[in-house]
């Protein structure tokens, strides 16, 4: 028990790892360089625990940017951090984080990729319930519109009738 972590003892903060999600090729990935950090190892040395099991990360798990990718992904970022990198980042799916787990088994590289993945679930039920509110106020939206253009109408109608009906002298006769 004293092993488990609360929210306060977390190592990597829930915004500091939303921050380094980023969606590429529709997909929300963290960089290699992002994820060493994290983890508290140098990027080289990263990449040579996934180098020595590669078999564990298909296409769909890590990636390499292309040069248009990184070139996007540079002007995205303002305030580059990216320095003077030789080759192009790598980029790790959710899942690809997830396996890194099996790769990297210090207890720090475990206590971190837990972080990471609520951070992804987190997100994941955010985009769900901001997708089911839009739904809900689209939904209000074209119920009353409608009933604003009955109402609408109404007032049309009502100035239509004053314009028709001939207008009655006010006093004596």
């Amino acid at each position: 028990m004293a092993n488990k972590l609360t929210a306060k003892q977390a190592l990597v903060e829930y915004e500091i790892v939303v921050s380094k999600i980023a969606v590429v090729r529709g997909q929300r990935v963290m960089f290699a360089q992002d994820l060493a950090e994290l983890y508290g190892v140098e990027t080289k040395v990263l990449m040579q625990a996934v180098r020595r099991n590669i078999d564990r990360f298909p296409q769909d798990f890590l990636f390499q940017l292309n040069d248009q990718e990184f070139t996007n992904l540079k002007s995205q970022i303002v305030t580059s951090s990216w320095g003077g990198i030789r080759k192009l980042p790598y980029a790790f799916s959710e899942q690809g984080v997830a396996m890194l787990s099996s790769v990297l088994r210090s207890p720090r590289a475990v206590a971190v990729n837990i972080e990471i993945m609520r951070a992804f679930v987190r997100m994941r039920a955010l985009i769900e319930s901001n997708t089911v509110l839009a739904k809900k106020i689209a939904a209000l939206e074209s119920k009353y519109d409608k009933q604003f253009a009955t109402v609408f109408q109404a007032i049309y109608d009502l100035m239509d009738d004053r314009e028709k009906k001939p207008k009655r002298k006010i006093g004596f006769v």
